[in-house]
């Protein structure tokens, strides 16, 4: 059973009410009251937009563990799931060179905590300390040696029973009082392990030590099973947060130092993205006066599926949760061309089809038949493009191959799909006449057969 067309064309316009209503939610739930709020998109935006920090790391060799490819790699495995934990979107996260790594955070309100979170390398260490207890702040100097706060020395050997490697998860707590700890739980072999030390060693001390400094030294007052535990160090509710986000990333199989700390300001970012928008209105306004002024009425058609493959565009990367940097800029206006191509190739074979004396309906009919294939053959050259840049690139060219692919496949929905619905609903009105003037655009008719030569006995012989 063949759809009328004012069906067809209300699921368009409930596509396209969607698509706004998901790029620009003008409404949104406070319980079960709606609150209307001001139109604007809700797309994430990269750090060449909104601003943030930009971080160079440089890989540090130590006695232990040179720095080879392997160890970088582990480094920018847990710097990543570092950032993860701080709800940052789309961080950009990459090797540069043999030892450095280069860190973009985007929308990072405190820079230099960001530093401190992913640059501090985070080795979590349970020791054994026997009777001694050792003040907040002792730092071990080497394996037998630790300095205390007011620069003591103290010969005392550093007998490690656990590290945070043995950790299956660490998440802020509070204590009685309201102060915030670091709750942690061991893996399964390791909570055996805690439970069997503790057990033999009531009334002594097992220090806490995060990168060789003392965070507390509590006494061991009866055996601790289930492998659960409590780090308390005088923490704020922010610095409990951090500690347990380093604890649940793991430790730096390297230390880091940063070589370059650049912040980019709000108002480079706003800048940019004045700019960046101008060139977008500019490049719809261009695209649509030409479809417009050469196909007329048909153009225009084509101008209003481009306002609805804009709007399912964004809908799209606001669903996706994309991140928009300026290269994804220049895939949006590349993919508006992308999008009027298809129009073009269909209106061009509908010409062809009218120029063969074909009725206005068979015209239309044949001439989207025969534009699809052409269509789906030029967009999956584009497309494997596309790919290629979203599985090879990095930062920016990825956001500039997300943009560009969901653009090119929008546009094959809007050109076969929302333009055809439009121009079937036109077919059923007077204005008919003004698509069929679409033959005459840019060429004359093919010309009827010339009438076969005379011969020879033919008049005038």
């Amino acid at each position: 059973m063949r759809v009328s067309n004012s069906v067809r064309l209300l699921g368009v316009i409930l596509v396209a009410v969607a698509a706004f209503l998901v790029a620009f939610q003008p409404v949104r739930l406070e319980g079960a009251t709606p609150v209307f709020q001001p139109l604007r998109l809700h797309i994430n935006l990269g750090l060449d937009l909104q601003g943030g920090s930009h971080i160079v790391l440089q890989a540090q060799p130590t006695p232990r563990t040179p720095v080879t490819p392997d160890a970088v790699d582990g480094v920018v495995r847990v710097i990543r799931n570092r950032v993860d934990q701080l709800g940052v979107s789309e961080p950009v996260i990459t090797r540069q060179g043999r030892d450095r790594i280069l860190v973009e955070l985007p929308g990072i309100q405190n820079p230099q905590r960001a530093i401190e979170l992913i640059g501090k390398t985070a080795l979590l260490e349970f020791v054994d300390t026997g009777t001694r207890s050792l003040p907040q702040g002792a730092e071990w100097v080497g394996p037998d040696t630790v300095v205390l706060p007011d620069k003591t020395r103290l010969a005392l050997p550093k007998k490690v029973i656990l590290t945070g490697a043995d950790l299956s998860d660490a998440q802020v707590t509070f204590d009685q009082f309201g102060r915030p700890e670091v709750g942690f739980t061991f893996r399964s072999s390791a909570a055996k392990t805690f439970e069997d030390y503790t057990t033999k060693n009531v009334g002594k001390y097992l220090t806490i030590v995060l990168d060789n400094r003392v965070i507390s030294s509590p006494v061991i007052n009866s055996p601790i099973p289930g492998g659960k535990g409590v780090i308390e160090g005088g923490f704020t509710l922010d610095s409990a947060r951090d500690l347990a986000v380093l604890l649940r990333a793991g430790a730096l199989p390297l230390p880091v130092k940063v070589v370059e700390n650049r912040t980019v300001g709000p108002l480079l970012g706003r800048d940019s993205i004045d700019r960046s928008l101008r060139a977008g209105y500019i490049a719809v306004v261009l695209v649509g006066l030409f479809m417009l002024l050469y196909y007329r009425f048909p153009g225009f058609l084509a101008d209003l599926a481009l306002g609805v493959y804009t709007l399912i565009l964004f809908a799209l990367l606001t669903l996706l949760g994309a991140t928009l940097t300026l290269p994804g800029i220049a895939g949006f206006i590349l993919s508006l061309g992308v999008a009027v191509d298809a129009n073009v190739i269909i209106f061009e074979k509908v010409k062809e089809e009218l120029r063969a004396h074909k009725t206005l309906r068979a015209a239309v009919s044949a001439g989207w038949s025969r534009a699809i294939v052409t269509i789906f053959d030029s967009n999956t050259t584009t497309l494997i493009g596309a790919a290629v840049l979203l599985w090879l690139g990095t930062g920016p060219v990825r956001g500039f191959a997300v943009t560009l692919i969901l653009g090119i496949l929008t546009s094959i929905f809007t050109a076969i799909v929302v333009t055809r619905v439009l121009v079937d609903l036109a077919l059923e009105t007077r204005l008919a006449g003004w698509i069929q003037r679409i033959g005459a655009l840019g060429g004359r008719r093919v010309p009827a057969p010339a009438a076969a030569p005379a011969g020879p006995g033919s008049a005038g012989e």
